[in-house]
């Protein structure tokens, strides 16, 4: 995509510098021991916990497109249309995971529910009880995902290039904060995981733009592996459905069915 092609190492200067701010922030607060990290930030995560929870069905949708499988579904019918914004997801995605396990084990700050007295903040779906709170996971699917998108469709007039950026962050903080509103995540975890996930899709495309390593994803030729991927996927949807029927699932389960149907048409015209 010509929009990777032109894009340069600036736009990585003010996550790093958003990163360093964070980094000063906990160092000016002695907060760089787990249990100073959780009390500054105690009072905010409960006070955003107790404003966002009020929508409780919402945050629980919302939360869920920090699954990969449920945010990468959605996107299946750009293999189709747009191969190389999937060359540039499978890279982002492999650099994410790396950091995200990384950097879990490295701080391994205990959840919310297991520092907290869990009648003090709402938690909504499951309890998380792991040490695994730093980063948050969610917020870095999400942002690696919306990097790869915010610089894939980067309109060329300026004016537009700020909406459109404007506007991606806000969704991208919408959707990570959602992590605050289930009782998940403190505020800095999410904060942290975006700004990890943002640098993760910008790496992404840097490393598919010089390597070309995941150029086999445009080639028809292997349709009927990705058929039967999404086939599969269709059915741990549908699993995902009966066990918990949040309406966020239909999107994704609907461009899969979309997706492997023209993907059978096109190889299928290929063939004859």
């Amino acid at each position: 995509m010509e929009n990777y092609t032109k894009l340069s190492l600036v736009p990585i200067l003010p996550p790093l510098f958003l990163l360093l701010s964070i980094v000063v922030y906990l160092y000016t607060k002695d907060a760089f021991s787990i249990e100073k990290y959780i009390e500054v930030q105690k009072e905010l995560f409960l006070f955003l916990n107790l404003k966002l929870s009020q929508f409780p069905m919402i945050q629980h949708n919302l939360t869920q497109l920090g699954d990969a499988f449920v945010f990468l579904s959605l996107l299946t019918i750009f293999i189709i249309h747009a191969p190389k914004i999937w060359e540039a997801l499978v890279c982002a995605s492999l650099v994410s995971v790396v950091f995200c396990s990384i950097s879990k084990k490295v701080f391994s700050v205990p959840r919310p529910a297991v520092i907290l007295d869990n009648n003090s903040f709402v938690i909504v779906g499951k309890t998380l009880s792991g040490h695994n709170s730093l980063p948050s996971g969610h917020s870095m699917t999400v942002f690696t995902i919306l990097t790869i998108l915010l610089f894939a469709f980067m309109p060329s007039e300026k004016y537009k290039k700020i909406i459109w950026t404007i506007s991606v962050l806000i969704i991208g903080l919408v959707l990570v904060f959602t992590r605050v509103g289930v009782g998940a995540h403190y505020p800095l975890d999410v904060m942290v995981g975006s700004i990890i996930g943002y640098i993760s899709g910008l790496l992404g495309i840097f490393i598919c733009r010089k390597y070309s390593l995941c150029q086999w994803i445009g080639n028809k030729k292997i349709y009927p592996f990705f058929i039967l991927l999404f086939t599969v996927s269709i059915v741990l949807l549908i699993n995902k459905i009966l066990k918990e029927n949040l309406v966020i699932y239909y999107f994704p389960l609907g461009i899969l069915f979309v997706t492997v149907y023209l993907m059978i048409r096109v190889y299928v015209r290929k063939r004859v």
